[in-house]
């Protein structure tokens, strides 16, 4: 072989070899490689002057005071598959309890409910009986009953030539239904859903690794329990807020409910009469007819020291209370004024 079919030779096997590399770098760089992360464009209008405007318009929105409802937890229990044997203890129904206690708390946090306890309620007697303290069980405006009534994990994951990735999952929904305690009738049904997860990936082995996460539990549950609560709220909030009158002397009157229901001096209510009661003939319960506007009346000052003993010092401002009886009469809210 002469010089030049050498130098031919070797400059064929050096483009070959060449070849290979580039496409095994290729098919590596496909399955390795991530893509870079997005960098996040601002608006034209930058974060700090869209926080400055919301704020404005809070600040400019009429303050509409929160007035509370009387409201108790009745039972609430897990109606899945999950924990009905290895979990469950002696007392009765863990899963169904976690769900109660969380429900309570987003009750209460909402600011929107005066909660009263009904599940522990044998328990509350028990303690009366040890300090000979009788319990005074408050009335209220509705119960709460419903169940967890989906519950459950989940595993996904993709595999890749040098590359895997793995998704716990955990989804809960809870059904509620809000009874009428006078007469047992459900005006409002609605239902709340969770979900929560962890992500892992690995390429080439190296990575994040995490082993199972419990707390997916009780985050799925936390979230179906809110989303419950915020659409009950939503109802409640369409119902028409009254409360009764304590005591009537002259042109002056003593209303239930004060500052921690969101009352304050100079707001307006109007009183009404109670309806009269009459059976309907086609459900054959006891149907309440609308009252009758009589007066109208201003906020003076508010007395108290707790949701359960405040009430509001008010003043006739128009028509007459002259004639009727504190029980005769109910007091609703018209607007903040």
């Amino acid at each position: 072989m002469n010089n030049k079919q050498w130098m031919s030779h070797a400059l064929t096997a050096n483009l070959s070899s060449t070849g290979l590399v580039i496409a095994l770098a290729v098919t590596l760089a496909g399955c390795a490689v991530q893509s870079p992360p997005i960098t996040p464009i601002e608006a034209p209008q930058n974060m700090a002057a869209q926080k400055a405007a919301q704020q404005a318009v809070l600040a400019t929105a009429p303050q509409i005071p929160t007035l509370k409802r009387k409201i108790a937890l009745g039972r609430i229990s897990n109606e899945t598959s999950y924990g009905q044997s290895l979990l469950r203890d002696n007392s009765g129904d863990p899963l169904g309890k976690q769900v109660t206690d969380l429900m309570s708390k987003a009750l209460t946090s909402s600011g929107a409910y005066l909660v009263f306890e009904r599940p522990d309620i044998g328990r509350l007697q028990a303690e009366g009986r040890l300090t000979d303290t009788r319990l005074n069980l408050v009335g209220v405006d509705a119960l709460i009953i419903g169940s967890l009534t989906e519950f459950g994990r989940k595993t996904v994951g993709a595999t890749g030539f040098v590359s895997a990735s793995k998704k716990q999952v955990a989804f809960a929904k809870v059904d509620i239904r809000v009874v009428e305690v006078s007469t047992g009738h459900v005006f409002f049904a609605t239902s709340g859903a969770g979900e929560a997860s962890t992500e892992t990936a690995s390429t080439f082995g190296f990575g994040s690794q995490a082993s199972y996460d419990g707390t997916l539990n009780d985050t799925a549950i936390r979230q179906a329990v809110s989303e419950a609560v915020s659409r009950l709220s939503q109802e409640m909030s369409t119902r028409p807020w009254q409360t009764s009158i304590l005591k009537l002397d002259g042109n002056q009157l003593f209303l239930g409910g004060g500052r921690l229901q969101g009352i304050k001096p100079g707001m307006q209510f109007s009183v009404h009469t109670l309806g009269e009661q009459v059976k309907s003939a086609q459900t054959g319960t006891m149907v309440t007819l609308p009252g009758r506007m009589v007066a109208s009346v201003r906020v003076d000052s508010l007395f108290g020291d707790n949701e359960l003993n405040e009430g509001s010092a008010a003043t006739v401002t128009s028509g007459s209370l002259v004639g009727f009886q504190a029980s005769q009469l109910t007091v609703r809210f018209d607007g903040a004024k």
